[in-house]
């Protein structure tokens, strides 16, 4: 079940952002934390344990990755562990690229959770009075991947259906995924003019044009946009006040653990896990209810 996914489409785009832009704009360990968790519990509930296990052990070789590229590239800091190529590879470079990586993984799953929550109908509905070619463009860019992903596997399963390729080799490979990328581009243009076409015999965009929508603004959206907006007006306040304020180099820098910092990081913390504790919350009674009957 997705509980999350029902609420107003204005509360969920500015939750996505309030959470990217917390996560992108800091280099803080805490916070990195708080959002790959957050990510990662709400990516579980949405998605089978197969499908979890699966992008989390990607993701993890990409975290790897991209903790171990940095100190080869980068040679800041002052404490050296050893020297590579006569070139030192310091503390200070492993531990910011870890900081890359979990800032980087966070993004990607909040990424992954917002193309399944903020659907097209959802994006138009937001921006299609203001900007509606813009949002008509983004809202098909958003719908893309996901389409083009399910077309190649498509394309893939026909023409190994009619036999077009059955050999193991290298060569035929690469000629089977020339046909398969060939036929799929050429079935996304046309699906984009046809979108394009489609839109414009509907009217879309012209002045005076009314929109029907499905979405309506309850009492608890107004609860959740209240509580997002109040959390992210005291997060702002701590990038003001350098609460959050973290460095690498030359050196890496202590937290500074007061009273009211830890209050900044719960309240970050609250944020970043918001969508877990609703989808949770909707298990239980969603469980409870099956029960009784």
């Amino acid at each position: 079940m997705k509980s999350f996914s029902s609420f107003h489409p204005t509360v969920l785009f500015l939750y996505y952002l309030s959470v990217v832009f917390i996560s992108m704009f800091t280099m803080n360990p805490v916070i990195l934390g708080c959002s790959l968790i957050g990510s990662i519990l709400f990516f579980s509930m949405m998605n089978s344990p197969k499908v979890v296990l699966k992008d989390i052990g990607y993701y993890l070789l990409v975290f790897i990755l991209i903790a171990i590229t940095n100190p080869i590239f980068s040679h800041n800091g002052e404490t050296i562990l050893f020297f590579l190529n006569d070139n030192p590879v310091t503390l200070e470079a492993i531990i910011y690229g870890i900081a890359i990586a979990t800032m980087l993984v966070a993004v990607i799953f909040w990424s992954k959770s917002y193309s399944e929550i903020m659907t097209s109908d959802k994006f138009v509905y937001l921006f299609g009075r203001t900007i509606p070619k813009l949002s008509l463009v983004l809202s098909m860019a958003l719908r893309f991947i996901p389409m083009l992903k399910l077309q190649i596997k498509k394309v893939n399963q026909v023409q190994k259906t009619l036999g077009l390729y059955t050999a193991d080799s290298i060569t035929d490979r690469i000629l089977s995924g020339i046909r398969v990328l060939n036929s799929v581009l050429t079935w996304s243009l046309e699906n984009a003019i046809n979108r394009g076409d489609s839109m414009r015999a509907r009217g879309y965009g012209l002045k005076g044009r009314t929109n029907f929508s499905l979405f309506k603004f309850y009492k608890r959206d107004g609860m959740l946009l209240i509580a997002i907006i109040l959390i992210l007006v005291i997060a702002i306040l701590g990038f003001v006040f350098n609460i959050f304020d973290f460095y690498y180099y030359p050196a890496v820098s202590s937290l500074e653990i007061t009273g009211v910092g830890i209050l900044e990081y719960i309240f970050v913390f609250i944020l970043m896990i918001i969508p877990f504790i609703i989808e949770v919350k909707e298990n239980i009674q969603w469980k409870l209810l099956r029960s009784k009957i």
